[in-house]
């Protein structure tokens, strides 16, 4: 279960602060695949970031029970001056994984060749996704957060990720943010709609799309 409790965040831009979430209070519970659909600038990549504790709220608290991924498709963690092997080596002793195991999952699925024993600074963003994707997908994780990431690469790609995510779904769920109403009623049970700093949940992804449209 994931819960937050009184979130606030706001960043400042321009000199100014932008508040994005405001006063959240919601619970994510166990075995229910969760979309968060949003418009661009919503909020929902930062909801993700804290959800996975990357990044800290202003105000509030979140708690969390079991063993929850990084935002797959935020490529942040990455050290720029390791390579993809050395990376996926480093995120395998933290997480006490079968290094070997791991490596070789992450690097049969993001595809991307070479680059794999190159520093992570020379990949371009997809590259990084791929990554991102392949190393979380190496980990079995109770709760997996993803964050737009089946619109990376071409169709051979996606149409593996979205395999990989029917496997998932059988022993773990999934919260994942969009502002494609497709992905979400694909992937997932219900819906939440992220907006002007609130968010509310329904309890299917049809009536939380009648409301979405709207907006």
């Amino acid at each position: 279960m994931i819960e937050l409790r009184n979130i606030y965040k706001s960043y400042f831009v321009n000199g100014f602060r932008n508040h994005v979430l405001n006063n959240i209070s919601i619970v994510f519970p166990d075995n229910v695949n969760i979309g968060i659909l949003g418009l661009n600038g919503a909020g929902k990549s930062t909801l993700l970031r804290l959800i996975a504790g990357v990044e800290l709220p202003d105000e509030g608290s979140i708690h969390r029970t079991g063993r929850i991924s990084w935002p797959i498709g935020f490529s942040g963690g990455f050290n720029g001056s390791l390579s993809g092997e050395e990376n996926c080596r480093f995120v395998a002793r933290i997480y006490h994984e079968d290094v070997d195991r791991i490596i070789g999952f992450a690097q049969e699925f993001a595809e991307i060749g070479r680059h794999f024993f190159q520093p992570v600074r020379t990949y371009s963003s997809g590259m990084k996704a791929r990554l991102a994707f392949g190393l979380s997908m190496a980990i079995d994780f109770n709760v997996y957060l993803i964050d737009e990431i089946t619109a990376v690469g071409d169709n051979v790609f996606r149409n593996k990720c979205a395999k990989v995510f029917d496997e998932r779904r059988e022993h773990t769920s999934i919260i994942m943010v969009s502002h494609n109403l497709g992905t979400i009623a694909k992937f997932c049970d219900k819906a939440a709609i992220l907006t002007r700093g609130s968010m509310q949940i329904f309890d299917s992804v049809d009536e939380a799309a009648k409301i979405y449209e709207a907006l």
